[in-house]
Protein backbone atom coordinates (compact mmCIF):
# COMPACT_ATOMS: atom_id res chain seq x y z
CA UNK A 1 0.00 0.00 0.00
CA UNK A 2 1.63 3.78 -0.68
CA UNK A 3 1.10 5.80 1.84
CA UNK A 4 1.24 8.79 0.30
CA UNK A 5 -2.03 7.84 -1.85
CA UNK A 6 -3.57 5.99 0.98
CA UNK A 7 -3.64 9.39 2.76
CA UNK A 8 -5.40 11.35 0.59
CA UNK A 9 -8.77 12.19 1.49
CA UNK A 10 -10.27 13.34 -1.68
CA UNK A 11 -9.20 12.99 -5.50
CA UNK A 12 -8.88 16.97 -5.56
CA UNK A 13 -6.55 16.21 -2.21
CA UNK A 14 -4.36 13.69 -3.85
CA UNK A 15 -3.82 16.11 -6.73
CA UNK A 16 -2.71 19.27 -4.42
CA UNK A 17 -0.32 16.39 -2.55
CA UNK A 18 1.43 15.51 -6.20
CA UNK A 19 1.56 18.92 -7.41
CA UNK A 20 3.37 19.52 -4.32
CA UNK A 21 5.69 16.67 -4.36
CA UNK A 22 6.60 16.81 -7.46
CA UNK A 23 6.68 20.09 -8.36
CA UNK A 24 8.85 20.67 -11.32
CA UNK A 25 8.49 17.18 -13.04
CA UNK A 26 6.29 17.12 -16.65
CA UNK A 27 2.74 15.73 -15.74
CA UNK A 28 1.19 16.31 -19.40
CA UNK A 29 3.33 16.46 -22.72
CA UNK A 30 0.67 18.02 -25.05
CA UNK A 31 0.96 18.43 -28.59
CA UNK A 32 1.47 21.77 -29.73
CA UNK A 33 1.30 22.23 -34.05
CA UNK A 34 4.09 19.26 -34.63
CA UNK A 35 6.07 19.57 -31.11
CA UNK A 36 4.98 18.24 -27.82
CA UNK A 37 4.89 21.30 -25.23
CA UNK A 38 5.63 19.90 -21.13
CA UNK A 39 3.36 20.57 -18.82
CA UNK A 40 4.48 20.24 -14.97
CA UNK A 41 2.88 19.39 -11.61
CA UNK A 42 3.03 23.40 -10.88
CA UNK A 43 1.63 24.67 -14.02
CA UNK A 44 -1.18 21.76 -13.66
CA UNK A 45 -2.05 22.78 -10.36
CA UNK A 46 -2.15 26.60 -11.35
CA UNK A 47 -4.17 25.66 -14.27
CA UNK A 48 -6.54 23.49 -12.25
CA UNK A 49 -6.82 27.19 -10.21
CA UNK A 50 -8.10 28.66 -13.31
CA UNK A 51 -10.60 26.23 -14.17
CA UNK A 52 -12.50 25.75 -10.75
CA UNK A 53 -12.78 29.49 -10.98
CA UNK A 54 -14.45 29.01 -14.14
CA UNK A 55 -16.57 26.14 -12.56
CA UNK A 56 -17.43 28.32 -9.20
CA UNK A 57 -18.69 31.50 -11.50
CA UNK A 58 -21.34 29.09 -13.33
CA UNK A 59 -22.87 28.45 -9.69
CA UNK A 60 -21.70 24.88 -9.57
CA UNK A 61 -21.97 23.61 -5.75
CA UNK A 62 -20.73 20.50 -3.94
CA UNK A 63 -22.74 17.42 -5.52
CA UNK A 64 -24.06 19.63 -8.61
CA UNK A 65 -22.95 17.95 -11.92
CA UNK A 66 -21.21 18.41 -14.36
CA UNK A 67 -20.84 17.19 -18.01
CA UNK A 68 -17.95 17.40 -20.49
CA UNK A 69 -18.20 16.51 -24.05
CA UNK A 70 -14.89 16.13 -25.98
CA UNK A 71 -11.46 14.29 -27.41
CA UNK A 72 -9.15 12.99 -25.17
CA UNK A 73 -7.01 15.76 -24.60
CA UNK A 74 -5.26 18.46 -21.27
CA UNK A 75 -8.43 20.62 -20.85
CA UNK A 76 -10.63 17.72 -20.38
CA UNK A 77 -8.39 16.62 -17.84
CA UNK A 78 -7.94 20.03 -16.04
CA UNK A 79 -11.74 20.23 -15.54
CA UNK A 80 -11.85 16.91 -14.16
CA UNK A 81 -8.97 18.03 -11.52
CA UNK A 82 -11.59 21.28 -10.97
CA UNK A 83 -14.43 19.97 -10.36
CA UNK A 84 -13.05 17.05 -7.50
CA UNK A 85 -11.04 20.19 -5.99
CA UNK A 86 -15.06 21.86 -5.17
CA UNK A 87 -17.05 18.34 -5.37
CA UNK A 88 -18.69 18.97 -8.28
CA UNK A 89 -19.90 15.43 -10.06
CA UNK A 90 -18.17 15.24 -13.24
CA UNK A 91 -20.85 13.82 -16.13
CA UNK A 92 -18.03 12.34 -19.41
CA UNK A 93 -20.07 11.61 -22.43
CA UNK A 94 -18.63 10.39 -25.07
CA UNK A 95 -17.96 12.44 -28.28
CA UNK A 96 -18.95 10.14 -30.86
CA UNK A 97 -22.41 9.66 -29.65
CA UNK A 98 -25.50 11.58 -31.55
CA UNK A 99 -27.49 14.52 -30.24
CA UNK A 100 -30.20 12.06 -28.75
CA UNK A 101 -27.91 10.10 -26.69
CA UNK A 102 -25.83 12.94 -25.12
CA UNK A 103 -29.16 14.72 -24.37
CA UNK A 104 -30.26 11.46 -22.16
CA UNK A 105 -27.21 11.76 -20.55
CA UNK A 106 -27.46 15.60 -19.66
CA UNK A 107 -30.95 15.17 -18.49
CA UNK A 108 -30.80 11.90 -16.35
CA UNK A 109 -27.63 13.23 -14.61
CA UNK A 110 -29.75 16.08 -13.89
CA UNK A 111 -26.65 18.33 -15.00
CA UNK A 112 -26.69 22.04 -14.92
CA UNK A 113 -23.62 22.77 -17.38
CA UNK A 114 -22.47 20.54 -20.13
CA UNK A 115 -18.44 21.79 -20.68
CA UNK A 116 -17.60 20.60 -25.04
CA UNK A 117 -14.06 20.73 -26.94
CA UNK A 118 -15.88 22.61 -29.61
CA UNK A 119 -18.94 24.15 -30.99
CA UNK A 120 -19.88 21.07 -33.26
CA UNK A 121 -20.59 19.25 -29.81
CA UNK A 122 -21.79 22.15 -27.96
CA UNK A 123 -25.15 22.24 -30.87
CA UNK A 124 -25.76 18.24 -29.25
CA UNK A 125 -27.17 20.12 -26.33
CA UNK A 126 -27.69 23.62 -27.14
CA UNK A 127 -31.33 23.92 -26.91
CA UNK A 128 -31.62 21.99 -23.85
CA UNK A 129 -34.02 24.07 -21.32
CA UNK A 130 -32.38 24.57 -17.98
CA UNK A 131 -29.06 23.81 -18.95
CA UNK A 132 -25.88 26.19 -20.05
CA UNK A 133 -23.07 25.30 -22.89
CA UNK A 134 -20.20 26.25 -23.16
CA UNK A 135 -16.60 25.22 -24.80
CA UNK A 136 -13.71 24.97 -22.83
CA UNK A 137 -12.49 28.43 -23.59
CA UNK A 138 -15.67 30.05 -22.57
CA UNK A 139 -14.68 28.11 -19.22
CA UNK A 140 -11.79 29.73 -18.80
CA UNK A 141 -13.60 33.27 -19.60
CA UNK A 142 -15.80 32.60 -16.78
CA UNK A 143 -14.10 33.91 -13.73
CA UNK A 144 -15.08 33.68 -10.46
CA UNK A 145 -14.53 35.35 -7.03
CA UNK A 146 -13.40 32.96 -4.84
CA UNK A 147 -9.43 32.14 -4.55
CA UNK A 148 -7.18 29.80 -3.60
CA UNK A 149 -7.31 29.49 -0.18
CA UNK A 150 -11.31 28.97 -0.93
CA UNK A 151 -10.55 26.50 -2.96
CA UNK A 152 -8.39 24.58 -0.56
CA UNK A 153 -10.92 24.80 1.70
CA UNK A 154 -13.25 23.03 -0.58
CA UNK A 155 -11.28 20.37 -1.05
CA UNK A 156 -10.69 19.66 2.73
CA UNK A 157 -14.55 19.92 2.45
CA UNK A 158 -15.32 16.72 0.52
CA UNK A 159 -14.52 13.57 1.85
CA UNK A 160 -13.89 10.01 0.44
CA UNK A 161 -17.20 8.85 0.48
CA UNK A 162 -18.61 11.62 -1.71
CA UNK A 163 -19.71 11.13 -5.40
CA UNK A 164 -16.81 11.49 -7.58
CA UNK A 165 -18.05 10.88 -11.54
CA UNK A 166 -21.43 9.38 -12.87
CA UNK A 167 -19.73 7.94 -16.17
CA UNK A 168 -22.55 6.21 -18.20
CA UNK A 169 -21.99 2.26 -19.28
CA UNK A 170 -22.15 2.78 -23.24
CA UNK A 171 -24.65 -0.21 -22.68
CA UNK A 172 -24.42 -3.53 -25.58
CA UNK A 173 -28.18 -3.74 -24.99
CA UNK A 174 -30.85 -1.16 -22.96
CA UNK A 175 -30.52 2.64 -22.16
CA UNK A 176 -27.17 3.38 -20.12
CA UNK A 177 -26.59 3.58 -16.64
CA UNK A 178 -25.08 6.22 -14.93
CA UNK A 179 -22.39 4.18 -12.57
CA UNK A 180 -21.56 6.31 -9.44
CA UNK A 181 -18.34 5.90 -8.65
CA UNK A 182 -16.30 7.28 -5.39
CA UNK A 183 -13.44 9.13 -4.53
CA UNK A 184 -12.75 6.32 -2.55
CA UNK A 185 -12.95 4.11 -5.21
CA UNK A 186 -10.30 5.35 -6.95
CA UNK A 187 -7.97 6.37 -4.37
CA UNK A 188 -8.00 2.87 -2.54
CA UNK A 189 -7.33 1.44 -6.13
CA UNK A 190 -4.58 3.74 -6.76
CA UNK A 191 -2.55 2.73 -3.77
CA UNK A 192 -2.50 -0.60 -3.91
CA UNK A 193 -1.39 -0.85 -8.08
CA UNK A 194 2.33 -0.83 -7.35
CA UNK A 195 1.90 -4.06 -4.92
CA UNK A 196 0.92 -5.88 -8.26
CA UNK A 197 1.91 -3.76 -11.13
CA UNK A 198 5.43 -1.92 -11.54
CA UNK A 199 4.69 1.81 -12.74
CA UNK A 200 6.57 4.96 -10.90
CA UNK A 201 7.15 8.51 -11.40
CA UNK A 202 9.61 7.62 -14.15
CA UNK A 203 6.95 6.40 -16.57
CA UNK A 204 5.50 8.03 -19.46
CA UNK A 205 1.37 6.83 -20.16
CA UNK A 206 0.50 7.43 -23.88
CA UNK A 207 -3.78 8.22 -23.80
CA UNK A 208 -5.74 8.32 -26.91
CA UNK A 209 -8.34 6.00 -25.62
CA UNK A 210 -11.54 8.60 -24.55
CA UNK A 211 -11.56 9.70 -21.07
CA UNK A 212 -15.08 9.54 -21.24
CA UNK A 213 -14.25 5.48 -20.62
CA UNK A 214 -13.28 4.64 -17.30
CA UNK A 215 -9.83 2.75 -18.45
CA UNK A 216 -8.09 5.72 -19.33
CA UNK A 217 -10.01 8.20 -17.10
CA UNK A 218 -8.46 5.67 -14.47
CA UNK A 219 -5.19 4.43 -15.68
CA UNK A 220 -4.57 7.00 -18.02
CA UNK A 221 -5.67 10.28 -15.95
CA UNK A 222 -5.86 9.35 -11.97
CA UNK A 223 -3.31 6.78 -11.46
CA UNK A 224 -0.29 8.88 -13.53
CA UNK A 225 -0.96 11.54 -11.11
CA UNK A 226 -1.30 9.16 -8.32
CA UNK A 227 2.15 8.38 -8.33
CA UNK A 228 3.81 11.08 -9.89
CA UNK A 229 4.11 9.98 -13.59
CA UNK A 230 3.54 11.88 -16.83
CA UNK A 231 1.27 11.90 -19.19
CA UNK A 232 1.27 12.49 -23.29
CA UNK A 233 -1.60 13.44 -24.69
CA UNK A 234 -2.32 11.67 -28.79
CA UNK A 235 -2.79 14.56 -31.13
CA UNK A 236 -5.34 12.43 -33.13
CA UNK A 237 -6.16 9.02 -34.09
CA UNK A 238 -4.54 9.66 -37.33
CA UNK A 239 -0.98 11.08 -35.72
CA UNK A 240 -0.78 8.17 -33.17
CA UNK A 241 2.39 6.82 -35.11
CA UNK A 242 4.31 9.89 -35.28
CA UNK A 243 3.03 10.91 -31.64
CA UNK A 244 4.71 7.85 -30.41
CA UNK A 245 7.86 8.45 -32.12
CA UNK A 246 8.10 11.74 -31.02
CA UNK A 247 7.41 11.36 -27.10
CA UNK A 248 8.82 7.69 -26.54
CA UNK A 249 6.27 6.79 -23.98
CA UNK A 250 7.15 3.61 -21.53
CA UNK A 251 3.41 2.21 -21.28
CA UNK A 252 0.61 2.58 -23.82
CA UNK A 253 -3.09 1.94 -22.89
CA UNK A 254 -4.79 0.39 -25.63
CA UNK A 255 -7.84 -1.74 -26.65
CA UNK A 256 -7.17 -5.34 -28.24
CA UNK A 257 -8.41 -3.48 -32.00
CA UNK A 258 -5.96 -0.68 -31.98
CA UNK A 259 -3.17 -3.86 -31.52
CA UNK A 260 -5.17 -5.73 -33.92
CA UNK A 261 -5.32 -2.55 -36.21
CA UNK A 262 -1.42 -1.85 -35.81
CA UNK A 263 -0.01 -5.20 -36.48
CA UNK A 264 -2.65 -5.43 -39.61
CA UNK A 265 -0.71 -1.92 -40.77
CA UNK A 266 2.88 -3.60 -40.08
CA UNK A 267 1.43 -7.08 -42.36
CA UNK A 268 0.24 -5.39 -45.07
CA UNK A 269 3.34 -2.84 -45.37
CA UNK A 270 5.63 -6.26 -45.53
CA UNK A 271 3.49 -7.94 -47.94
CA UNK A 272 4.31 -4.80 -50.33
CA UNK A 273 7.62 -4.81 -49.62
CA UNK A 274 10.60 -6.28 -51.99
CA UNK A 275 10.90 -10.10 -51.68
CA UNK A 276 14.21 -9.92 -49.57
CA UNK A 277 12.83 -8.10 -47.44
CA UNK A 278 8.97 -9.43 -46.71
CA UNK A 279 11.30 -13.10 -45.99
CA UNK A 280 13.67 -11.45 -43.35
CA UNK A 281 10.56 -10.42 -41.71
CA UNK A 282 8.51 -13.37 -41.62
CA UNK A 283 11.41 -15.02 -40.81
CA UNK A 284 12.20 -12.96 -37.86
CA UNK A 285 8.45 -13.03 -36.73
CA UNK A 286 8.72 -16.95 -36.69
CA UNK A 287 11.69 -17.04 -34.72
CA UNK A 288 10.90 -14.95 -32.63
CA UNK A 289 7.37 -16.39 -31.57
CA UNK A 290 9.65 -19.21 -31.45
CA UNK A 291 11.67 -17.71 -28.71
CA UNK A 292 8.65 -16.29 -26.91
CA UNK A 293 7.19 -20.03 -26.69
CA UNK A 294 10.94 -20.96 -25.14
CA UNK A 295 11.08 -22.97 -28.38
CA UNK A 296 14.59 -23.13 -30.03
CA UNK A 297 15.51 -20.25 -31.80
CA UNK A 298 19.00 -20.19 -33.14
CA UNK A 299 18.68 -17.13 -35.13
CA UNK A 300 16.44 -14.99 -33.29
CA UNK A 301 18.71 -12.78 -31.79
CA UNK A 302 20.15 -11.95 -34.94
CA UNK A 303 17.02 -11.50 -36.57
CA UNK A 304 15.84 -9.22 -33.55
CA UNK A 305 18.85 -6.96 -34.25
CA UNK A 306 17.61 -6.04 -38.04
CA UNK A 307 14.10 -6.10 -37.84
CA UNK A 308 12.77 -6.42 -33.92
CA UNK A 309 14.94 -3.32 -33.25
CA UNK A 310 13.26 -1.11 -35.80
CA UNK A 311 9.69 -1.97 -35.10
CA UNK A 312 10.65 -1.44 -31.49
CA UNK A 313 12.24 1.94 -32.29
CA UNK A 314 9.30 3.02 -34.60
CA UNK A 315 6.99 3.49 -31.42
CA UNK A 316 10.07 5.55 -29.60
CA UNK A 317 11.87 2.46 -28.53
CA UNK A 318 10.91 3.08 -24.92
CA UNK A 319 7.61 1.25 -24.57
CA UNK A 320 7.69 -0.92 -21.67
CA UNK A 321 4.42 -2.61 -21.83
CA UNK A 322 1.06 -1.96 -23.91
CA UNK A 323 -1.86 -2.08 -21.20
CA UNK A 324 -5.17 -4.08 -23.17
CA UNK A 325 -8.01 -3.47 -21.81
CA UNK A 326 -11.76 -3.67 -22.76
CA UNK A 327 -11.86 -6.92 -24.79
CA UNK A 328 -10.25 -10.54 -24.96
CA UNK A 329 -7.05 -9.87 -26.81
CA UNK A 330 -6.31 -13.20 -29.78
CA UNK A 331 -3.37 -15.49 -29.21
CA UNK A 332 -1.75 -14.28 -32.63
CA UNK A 333 -2.01 -10.99 -31.88
CA UNK A 334 -0.16 -11.43 -28.33
CA UNK A 335 2.24 -13.59 -30.01
CA UNK A 336 2.89 -10.68 -32.99
CA UNK A 337 3.96 -8.12 -30.34
CA UNK A 338 5.97 -10.42 -27.96
CA UNK A 339 7.90 -11.62 -30.92
CA UNK A 340 9.45 -8.49 -30.79
CA UNK A 341 9.95 -7.95 -27.69
CA UNK A 342 6.81 -5.62 -26.95
CA UNK A 343 5.47 -7.10 -24.02
CA UNK A 344 1.33 -6.78 -24.22
CA UNK A 345 -0.19 -6.57 -20.51
CA UNK A 346 -3.51 -7.81 -20.21
CA UNK A 347 -6.35 -6.51 -17.32
CA UNK A 348 -9.81 -6.56 -16.72
CA UNK A 349 -12.29 -4.30 -15.02
CA UNK A 350 -15.52 -2.84 -15.42
CA UNK A 351 -16.99 0.81 -15.09
CA UNK A 352 -18.70 -0.38 -11.75
CA UNK A 353 -15.39 -1.32 -10.63
CA UNK A 354 -13.35 1.66 -11.70
CA UNK A 355 -11.38 -0.48 -14.45
CA UNK A 356 -8.95 -2.26 -12.37
CA UNK A 357 -9.94 -5.69 -11.19
CA UNK A 358 -6.92 -8.19 -12.50
CA UNK A 359 -4.03 -7.26 -14.20
CA UNK A 360 -1.21 -9.74 -15.38
CA UNK A 361 2.31 -9.26 -13.99
CA UNK A 362 4.87 -8.82 -16.22
CA UNK A 363 6.87 -11.83 -14.32
CA UNK A 364 3.87 -13.96 -14.53
CA UNK A 365 2.15 -12.65 -17.65
CA UNK A 366 -0.31 -15.56 -18.97
CA UNK A 367 -1.70 -14.03 -21.97
CA UNK A 368 -5.27 -16.53 -21.55
CA UNK A 369 -5.98 -15.19 -18.25
CA UNK A 370 -6.55 -11.25 -17.25
CA UNK A 371 -4.68 -11.94 -14.40
CA UNK A 372 -4.61 -12.03 -10.07
CA UNK A 373 -6.89 -9.76 -8.41
CA UNK A 374 -5.50 -6.25 -7.13
CA UNK A 375 -5.54 -5.98 -3.46
CA UNK A 376 -8.68 -4.06 -2.93
CA UNK A 377 -10.44 -6.49 -5.21
CA UNK A 378 -12.22 -9.88 -3.63
CA UNK A 379 -13.17 -12.71 -6.07
CA UNK A 380 -15.49 -15.39 -6.31
CA UNK A 381 -17.35 -18.18 -9.31
CA UNK A 382 -20.71 -17.93 -8.53
CA UNK A 383 -22.08 -21.48 -8.81
CA UNK A 384 -23.29 -20.68 -12.22
CA UNK A 385 -20.07 -19.65 -12.97
CA UNK A 386 -20.97 -15.94 -13.04
CA UNK A 387 -17.68 -13.71 -11.65
CA UNK A 388 -18.60 -11.64 -8.50
CA UNK A 389 -16.48 -9.04 -7.04
CA UNK A 390 -16.48 -7.16 -3.47
CA UNK A 391 -14.05 -4.76 -2.45
CA UNK A 392 -13.18 -0.93 -2.33
CA UNK A 393 -13.32 0.01 -5.80
CA UNK A 394 -16.79 -1.62 -6.25
CA UNK A 395 -19.19 1.59 -7.16
CA UNK A 396 -21.58 2.88 -4.81
CA UNK A 397 -24.71 2.38 -7.43
CA UNK A 398 -26.41 2.90 -10.49
CA UNK A 399 -27.52 7.05 -10.23
CA UNK A 400 -31.68 7.03 -9.51
CA UNK A 401 -31.85 3.21 -9.81
CA UNK A 402 -32.26 1.80 -6.64
CA UNK A 403 -33.50 -1.66 -7.83
CA UNK A 404 -30.81 -2.06 -10.71
CA UNK A 405 -28.46 -1.03 -8.12
CA UNK A 406 -30.29 -4.11 -5.58
CA UNK A 407 -30.24 -6.86 -8.23
CA UNK A 408 -26.32 -5.91 -9.14
CA UNK A 409 -24.99 -6.02 -6.02
CA UNK A 410 -25.79 -8.39 -2.99
CA UNK A 411 -26.50 -7.59 0.67
CA UNK A 412 -22.79 -8.60 1.40
CA UNK A 413 -21.78 -6.54 -1.02
CA UNK A 414 -20.99 -9.12 -3.75
CA UNK A 415 -21.29 -7.16 -7.31
CA UNK A 416 -22.11 -9.64 -9.72
CA UNK A 417 -20.13 -8.45 -13.16
CA UNK A 418 -22.15 -10.38 -15.70
CA UNK A 419 -19.27 -12.03 -17.08
CA UNK A 420 -18.63 -15.79 -16.64
CA UNK A 421 -15.10 -17.15 -15.73
CA UNK A 422 -12.77 -19.26 -13.31
CA UNK A 423 -9.89 -19.10 -11.72
CA UNK A 424 -6.63 -21.33 -12.22
CA UNK A 425 -4.74 -22.48 -9.58
CA UNK A 426 -2.75 -19.77 -9.51
CA UNK A 427 -5.28 -17.34 -8.54
CA UNK A 428 -5.32 -16.22 -12.42
CA UNK A 429 -9.00 -14.91 -13.50
CA UNK A 430 -10.00 -16.44 -16.66
CA UNK A 431 -12.68 -14.80 -18.82
CA UNK A 432 -15.19 -17.05 -20.53
CA UNK A 433 -17.70 -14.80 -22.31
CA UNK A 434 -20.63 -12.33 -21.02
CA UNK A 435 -23.13 -14.12 -18.98
CA UNK A 436 -26.07 -12.55 -21.55
CA UNK A 437 -24.15 -13.66 -24.89
CA UNK A 438 -24.37 -16.93 -24.21
CA UNK A 439 -26.14 -19.08 -26.95
CA UNK A 440 -28.36 -21.76 -26.63
CA UNK A 441 -28.67 -23.95 -30.01
CA UNK A 442 -31.94 -25.77 -30.79
CA UNK A 443 -30.35 -28.93 -29.59
CA UNK A 444 -30.00 -27.80 -26.13
CA UNK A 445 -25.94 -26.85 -26.41
CA UNK A 446 -24.80 -23.62 -24.78
CA UNK A 447 -21.96 -21.83 -26.63
CA UNK A 448 -19.79 -19.07 -25.55
CA UNK A 449 -19.47 -17.14 -28.62
CA UNK A 450 -16.22 -14.67 -27.51
CA UNK A 451 -13.60 -17.53 -27.51
CA UNK A 452 -14.77 -19.05 -31.12
CA UNK A 453 -14.74 -15.37 -32.36
CA UNK A 454 -11.26 -14.98 -31.15
CA UNK A 455 -10.46 -17.11 -33.17
CA UNK A 456 -11.81 -16.63 -35.92
CA UNK A 457 -9.92 -13.43 -35.99
CA UNK A 458 -7.03 -14.77 -36.10
CA UNK A 459 -7.10 -14.90 -39.83
CA UNK A 460 -4.94 -12.25 -41.11
CA UNK A 461 -7.75 -11.29 -43.83
CA UNK A 462 -10.94 -11.21 -40.84
CA UNK A 463 -11.63 -8.17 -38.74
CA UNK A 464 -14.76 -8.48 -37.03
CA UNK A 465 -16.96 -12.01 -36.60
CA UNK A 466 -20.09 -12.30 -34.65
CA UNK A 467 -21.89 -15.20 -33.81
CA UNK A 468 -25.33 -16.55 -33.74
CA UNK A 469 -27.30 -19.38 -32.75
CA UNK A 470 -29.73 -19.17 -30.53
CA UNK A 471 -32.83 -21.62 -31.23
CA UNK A 472 -30.89 -22.30 -34.03
CA UNK A 473 -29.79 -26.05 -35.03
CA UNK A 474 -26.22 -24.69 -35.61
CA UNK A 475 -23.80 -21.81 -35.15
CA UNK A 476 -23.93 -19.15 -37.86
CA UNK A 477 -21.24 -16.23 -38.46
CA UNK A 478 -21.48 -12.26 -40.00
CA UNK A 479 -17.81 -11.69 -40.98
CA UNK A 480 -15.93 -8.46 -41.79
CA UNK A 481 -13.37 -8.77 -43.57
CA UNK A 482 -9.58 -6.89 -42.74
CA UNK A 483 -10.57 -5.12 -46.08
CA UNK A 484 -7.02 -3.23 -46.56
CA UNK A 485 -5.12 -6.68 -46.06
CA UNK A 486 -7.58 -8.35 -48.90
CA UNK A 487 -7.31 -5.42 -51.00
CA UNK A 488 -3.60 -5.76 -50.90
CA UNK A 489 -4.15 -9.70 -51.41
CA UNK A 490 -6.43 -8.79 -54.60
CA UNK A 491 -3.98 -6.37 -55.90
CA UNK A 492 -0.97 -8.86 -55.81
CA UNK A 493 -2.80 -10.89 -58.20
CA UNK A 494 -3.63 -7.60 -60.35
CA UNK A 495 -7.23 -6.58 -59.02
CA UNK A 496 -7.55 -3.13 -58.11
CA UNK A 497 -10.67 -2.68 -56.19
CA UNK A 498 -11.61 -0.29 -52.89
CA UNK A 499 -15.24 -0.88 -53.08
CA UNK A 500 -15.88 -3.10 -49.63
CA UNK A 501 -19.06 -4.17 -50.56
CA UNK A 502 -17.70 -5.16 -54.39
CA UNK A 503 -15.15 -6.40 -52.35
CA UNK A 504 -17.26 -8.87 -50.56
CA UNK A 505 -18.94 -10.10 -53.33
CA UNK A 506 -16.36 -10.81 -55.48
CA UNK A 507 -16.20 -14.89 -55.38
CA UNK A 508 -12.43 -15.24 -55.33
CA UNK A 509 -12.62 -13.19 -51.86
CA UNK A 510 -15.50 -15.70 -50.48
CA UNK A 511 -13.56 -18.69 -51.16
CA UNK A 512 -10.51 -16.94 -49.33
CA UNK A 513 -12.96 -16.28 -46.66
CA UNK A 514 -14.79 -19.90 -46.88
CA UNK A 515 -10.81 -21.52 -46.35
CA UNK A 516 -9.81 -18.99 -43.62
CA UNK A 517 -13.64 -20.03 -41.41
CA UNK A 518 -12.96 -23.75 -42.77
CA UNK A 519 -9.15 -23.55 -40.90
CA UNK A 520 -10.62 -22.18 -37.80
CA UNK A 521 -13.72 -24.97 -37.38
CA UNK A 522 -10.69 -27.65 -37.73
CA UNK A 523 -10.18 -26.55 -34.10
CA UNK A 524 -13.40 -26.65 -32.72
CA UNK A 525 -15.97 -29.47 -31.23
CA UNK A 526 -18.64 -29.98 -34.02
CA UNK A 527 -21.48 -27.74 -32.02
CA UNK A 528 -19.14 -24.84 -32.08
CA UNK A 529 -18.53 -24.68 -35.59
CA UNK A 530 -20.15 -21.82 -37.70
CA UNK A 531 -21.89 -23.93 -40.39
CA UNK A 532 -23.11 -20.85 -42.47
CA UNK A 533 -21.32 -17.86 -42.74
CA UNK A 534 -22.34 -14.17 -44.84
CA UNK A 535 -19.60 -11.96 -45.75
CA UNK A 536 -20.43 -8.24 -44.96
CA UNK A 537 -19.71 -5.36 -47.06
CA UNK A 538 -19.47 -2.98 -44.76
CA UNK A 539 -16.92 -1.56 -41.59
CA UNK A 540 -18.65 -1.73 -37.96
CA UNK A 541 -18.42 1.42 -36.55
CA UNK A 542 -19.44 3.74 -33.67
CA UNK A 543 -21.04 6.26 -35.73
CA UNK A 544 -23.14 3.46 -37.90
CA UNK A 545 -24.16 1.71 -34.00
CA UNK A 546 -22.48 -1.24 -34.45
CA UNK A 547 -20.08 -0.85 -32.00
CA UNK A 548 -20.13 1.11 -28.62
CA UNK A 549 -17.66 4.06 -28.07
CA UNK A 550 -15.58 1.46 -26.42
CA UNK A 551 -15.42 -0.29 -29.73
CA UNK A 552 -17.29 -3.57 -28.38
CA UNK A 553 -19.45 -5.19 -30.73
CA UNK A 554 -23.46 -4.29 -29.99
CA UNK A 555 -24.43 -7.85 -30.55
CA UNK A 556 -28.07 -7.20 -30.79
CA UNK A 557 -27.87 -3.96 -32.77
CA UNK A 558 -26.09 -6.21 -36.10
CA UNK A 559 -28.35 -8.76 -34.99
CA UNK A 560 -31.75 -5.87 -36.01
CA UNK A 561 -29.64 -4.47 -38.60
CA UNK A 562 -28.56 -7.74 -40.20
CA UNK A 563 -31.85 -9.54 -39.66
CA UNK A 564 -32.31 -10.69 -43.16
CA UNK A 565 -28.65 -12.16 -43.58
CA UNK A 566 -29.23 -13.76 -40.73
CA UNK A 567 -32.96 -15.39 -41.60
CA UNK A 568 -31.14 -16.46 -44.64
CA UNK A 569 -28.70 -18.59 -43.12
CA UNK A 570 -31.70 -20.63 -41.01
CA UNK A 571 -32.92 -22.19 -44.15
Amino acid sequence: MNPFIAEATSLGDLLRRSCKQFADRSVFFVPDKKEFKPQTYTQLWAETIKYAKGVDALGLKKGDRLCVIGETCMEWAVLDWACQCLGVILVPIYPTLPEDQAQYIVKDSGAKVVVTSGTEHTKKVANMPGVRALTFSGLTQEQGTIDESEINRRIDAVVLHDTATFIYTSGTTGSPKGVELTHNNFISLSACIQEGFPVDENDRFFIFLPLAHVFARYAGHVLPVAIGASIVFAGSIASIAGDLLKTSPTIVLCVPRFLESMRARVIDGVEKAPALRKKLFYWALDQGVKHYKKQPAPFHKLLDKIVGKKLRDKIGGSVRFFVSGGAALPPHVNEFYNAFHLTVIQGYGLTETTAATCINRPWDNKPHTVGPPFAVCELKIAADGEIMQRGASVMKGYYNLPEETAKTIDGDGWFATGDIGELDKDGHLIITDRKKDLLVLGNGKNVAPLPIENKIKESEFINEAVLFGDGMEHCVALIVPEFDRVRTWLKAKGVEETDPAKIAARDDVKELIKGELAGTNKTLADFEKAKKHMILGVVFTVEGGELTPSLKVKRKVVKEKFAKELDSMKR
